[in-house]
């Protein structure tokens, strides 16, 4: 007689076990700026300067005091300073002809913008508007003070993060390592594509799409990804390849096999060659999730199906690996937006419907919500995290999730 099933676990607290066990690499390395895209900063960076550097103009105009000035008053052009030169102190009575960009001379408290001025010949100038003191002028450390942290450790940096490291001056960057992925799937019925023509393939064959998916995935959070390709289903395979992977990598990613059927060989084998001790999550789709060790390598087993392993990587994998990076921020918050459709039969799972976002600004939801579809991860731009139990009518508040946040 079969022993009981344990219960499913719920998805929130699945995934603070599984961050539990994500310690952080240890291991640093030091990369161009150029390179910094999506790399996790391993050390504060803090800045040697003021961003501006020195009091600078934010209109091409004149620079001027604005006790001195009224409206229709003429001055004499004492200078002219375009970006990258030095300012001479301005002279009483005077103004000086400004560029965008260029330092603010000493005694100048205001500038006035082009358009706000005519020439009256001779080098004169013709104010017609009068500034307020300090407009127009960007402040030295307006943006960046001298001694503050600009990018924190545990920031995974953007394009403008990079910028911002450049601007104070920083042509390298101390990251995190990447971490190293071993990657297969099991399954005797898959092939690849280009191996077989559709018009050749046999029975109960289909195409191994997880094995693109999930590789551009890993990629993109910055992992070193070691594709050991398709394991027969069988147990001797599939034992040797977690051994060989668990030696050299710091996660092993499979896909297949973490079910209950006599040819899912995955979870014994973990077991025999290590611990597994998380698996069967309450989320739909994606229920068959398994984690593990097997000596010092993280071990998951992502589901067959492709839209459940889709998305289970991006729900539990991926925080897994930023923080493993050192991360700060593992998940994107999710946001409110108003369901422009009915789902009257809720699952006793929490579930992740794949919808975009209609012109409307609401959310219109993908007919076919299979996990075998992944159709509706391509024509979604969201998912709906969806309480276990929740009917949703037409204009039902909704928690979404943009894939754009998901996907970087």
């Amino acid at each position: 007689m079969n022993a009981p099933r344990a219960p499913l676990r719920e998805l929130d607290q699945a995934l603070a076990e599984l961050l539990a066990h994500a310690e952080p690499l240890s291991q640093t390395e030091a990369i161009s700026t150029f390179e910094g895209d999506s790399r996790v900063l391993a050390q504060d960076l803090v800045s040697a300067l003021q961003v501006p550097p020195q009091d600078n103009s934010s209109m091409d105009g004149y620079a001027v005091r604005t006790g001195e000035i009224t409206e229709g008053a003429t001055l004499p052009v004492s200078q002219r300073i375009p970006a990258g030169s030095a300012a001479q102190p301005l002279r009483s009575g005077t103004a000086a002809r400004i560029f965008t960009g260029a330092p603010v001379p000493e005694g100048a408290d205001a500038i006035v913008m082009q358009e706000d001025t005519e020439s009256a010949g001779d080098d004169r100038v013709r104010i017609l508007r009068v500034p307020e003191r300090g407009q127009w002028i960007r402040a030295s450390g307006e943006d960046v003070t001298r001694g503050s942290v600009v990018l924190a450790k545990g920031e995974r940096l953007g394009a403008a993060g990079l910028g911002l490291a450049a601007s104070i001056g920083m042509d390298t960057l101390t990251v995190t390592r990447r971490p190293r992925v071993a990657l297969f799937s099991t399954g005797d019925e898959l092939v690849m594509p280009g191996e077989v023509a559709p018009a050749d393939m046999k029975p109960g064959v289909i195409y191994n799409s997880n094995r693109f998916f999930l590789s551009e995935l890993l990629r993109r959070l910055e992992c070193e990804v070691s594709d050991y390709g398709i394991v027969p289903d069988n147990r001797d395979a599939t034992l040797k390849a977690l051994e060989h992977a668990s030696r050299e990598h710091d996660l092993i990613l499979t896909s297949g096999g973490v079910s209950v059927g006599e040819e899912d060989h995955i979870k014994p084998a973990v077991q025999q060659l290590g611990s597994l001790d998380l698996w069967q999550i309450a989320m739909k789709p994606g229920k068959p999730f398994a984690y593990g060790r097997i000596e010092a390598a993280h071990f998951m087993g992502l589901p067959g199906n492709p839209v459940s392993s889709f998305v289970t990587f991006l729900v539990l994998v991926r925080p897994f690996l930023l923080k493993l990076q050192g991360a700060t921020k593992l998940a994107p918050a999710p946001m409110e937006l108003v369901a422009h459709f009915d789902l009257p039969r809720p699952d006793r799972r929490r579930e992740f419907l794949r919808v975009r976002r209609d012109a409307q600004g609401g959310l219109e939801l993908f007919a076919n919500q299979s996990s075998g579809v992944l159709t509706s991860m391509v024509w979604a731009d969201g998912l709906v995290d969806n309480p276990a139990g929740r009917a949703i009518a037409r204009g039902d508040k909704v928690s979404f999730i943009p894939l754009a946040e998901l996907l970087g």
